[in-house]
């Protein structure tokens, strides 16, 4: 085992001598495996290794265990130990989002805040890391100085192994992916490394058995609530029962050489996009849709995540809606998430940031693209009721287009429904566009309006919906509202209306993006 492991991290040069390695060490099979063994091989390779545990504050007594149990295993393997405390459960509610998505959240601020304490402090946690560095050591007995490296490569080691990786990419094939969510868990993924990737979950289990290691069991693996452990407990082990006892190994295997092909288009289509870049974005003409559309695709990808500076959100129907926009007539333009736009222009498709008109006081309703929401005849009274009345005011929706208001950018865009991945963000929602009877408007609340709040059709006065959803009572008057009349379609960054929820009989989604929240800043 520890010569496997070894040749693999030689393989994928995972290790060289002088980093320092963060071990995520929870005290279960997988990560006390991962530990042990990086801790055999810590001379050879001449590598610093400590450990970074997070408290989660989900599971009481049994979080406390695995804490201390961590704590005295590492004290009686003389490794330094770090425990980071989270409140997962109030920052769940407080985020709106699920503890699951949430964990994962504070686990990586967790190791970001432990490779941050150790970048400032290089020397000092080379000295309590204990590295053995035989070559600093002989060089120092013949009185020479090494100005090569001089300072610890930081690396956070994480214990996944075959089968995760095949949950990983079964999960993502059933959402809907592309080669990327095929290959996420790399063996070396930038300041991520994954030792014990190449091992089985039965290999691990015979490696700890074997070498009288102890661990714990993390009782909400046991439970079906989260998908990953129903691909684990069902799924998986009937491909392995029924259809190959190796599937995961083999689906690892496949995962390495769709990581090729995925490093291979993404640096081709790097290549060729320098070429259509500008000083405003990039201006792609007929040389660049005659590439392959797989080119094509790669090189929007990576346009507009630089653009954005991030690449949630972004999914293949934008790419697809960009490409389309070269058969259209000069002149046409889409809005796009992060405050992008793509334009149809003269031998080409423009894609850029939008250029917002920027008004005083209380004016920034005007749309960024499409016609303005509200007539020139009535701005003076818009102005008035924005003066006298704040919550009578409401600024339509631009189906599909960009809205500006001062409760922050909206964007809007409609397309066919054929079971795509429902892209459910915090600030990005889907619904059945041919439920909507009306056009939606933006809004803060006022009285009589409600949600439907199940299938049954059952509904709640809005108030009601703010105080399940624990919203101070002098925050609601300032919450963003997707409204058709009194019908409240989103309450934007919480709930929305179950009647517009998509179902396997949405025909036209209606994708709405709102740019102010958290996700978008």
């Amino acid at each position: 085992m520890k010569k496997e492991v070894l040749a693999y991290i030689k393989q994928n040069r995972m290790i060289v001598e002088k980093d320092v390695i963060l071990a995520g060490v929870s005290g279960g099979s997988d990560s006390m495996a991962m530990l042990h063994l990086l801790k055999e091989l810590q001379q050879e390779l001449g590598f610093a290794l400590r450990v970074v545990h997070v408290h989660h504050g989900i599971r009481g007594k049994e979080a406390d265990r695995d804490s201390s149990f961590v704590e005295n295993i590492c004290r009686e393997w003389q490794i330094p130990c770090r425990v980071y405390h989270y409140d997962v459960p109030k920052l769940s509610r407080e985020w709106k989002m699920g503890e699951e998505e949430t964990g994962r959240i504070v686990r990586k601020e967790a190791f970001h805040r432990e490779i941050s304490a150790c970048g400032k402090e290089q020397e000092d946690c080379r000295k309590k890391c204990n590295i053995v560095n035989k070559q600093e050591s002989h060089m120092a007995d013949k009185g020479q100085n090494d100005s090569g490296n001089s300072e610890n490569v930081i690396k956070i080691a994480l214990a996944h192994n075959q089968e995760d990786l095949a949950e990983t990419m079964i999960h993502n094939l059933c959402r809907g992916t592309g080669l990327r969510g095929l290959c996420t868990m790399r063996p070396v993924d930038g300041e991520i490394i994954r030792p014990i990737l190449c091992l089985s979950r039965e290999k691990i289990a015979d490696y700890l058995k074997e070498q009288h290691i102890s661990h714990i069991q993390d009782s909400t693996n046991l439970s079906d609530e989260y998908t990953r452990n129903r691909i684990r407990h069902h799924i998986l082990p009937i491909l392995e029962r029924q259809i190959n006892t190796k599937a995961a190994a083999h689906m690892a295997e496949t995962a390495a050489r769709i990581s090729q092909a995925e490093e291979y288009l993404t640096q081709q289509s790097s290549q060729i996009l320098e070429e259509f870049q500008t000083d405003t974005g990039y201006y792609f003409t007929e040389k660049f849709f005659a590439q392959p559309q797989i080119i094509q695709i790669y090189a929007l990808q990576q346009a507009m995540e630089s653009l954005a500076g991030k690449r949630k959100d972004l999914t293949a129907v934008h790419y697809e809606k960009v490409l389309a926009l070269h058969e259209m007539q000069t002149g046409k333009r889409i809005s796009l998430p992060y405050n992008m736009e793509a334009r149809r222009v003269y031998k080409g498709v423009r894609l850029s940031l939008r250029k917002e008109e920027q008004s005083s006081d209380m004016n920034d309703w005007r749309t960024v693209s499409g016609q303005n929401n509200i007539k020139k005849a009535d701005i003076k009274s818009v102005e008035t009721a924005c003066k006298d009345d704040t919550a009578a005011m409401k600024w339509e929706v631009c189906i599909p287009g960009t809205v500006t208001s001062p409760l922050g950018t909206f964007s809007a865009e409609i397309f066919s429904y054929e079971g795509q991945k429902i892209e459910e963000k915090k600030y990005t929602k889907w619904l059945d566009y041919d439920r909507i009877i009306g056009n939606p408007c933006i809004r803060t609340r006022q009285t009589g309006d409600y949600m439907v709040i199940n299938a049954q059709g059952n509904t709640k006065k809005l108030n009601r919906c703010m105080i399940d959803e624990k919203i101070p009572s002098e925050k609601r008057d300032e919450i963003p509202l997707i409204a058709c009349g009194n019908e409240i379609l989103w309450m934007v960054g919480s709930r929305m209306n179950e009647r517009y929820k998509i179902n396997p009989q949405t025909r036209k989604v209606l994708v709405l993006n709102y740019q102010g929240g958290h996700e978008n800043e």
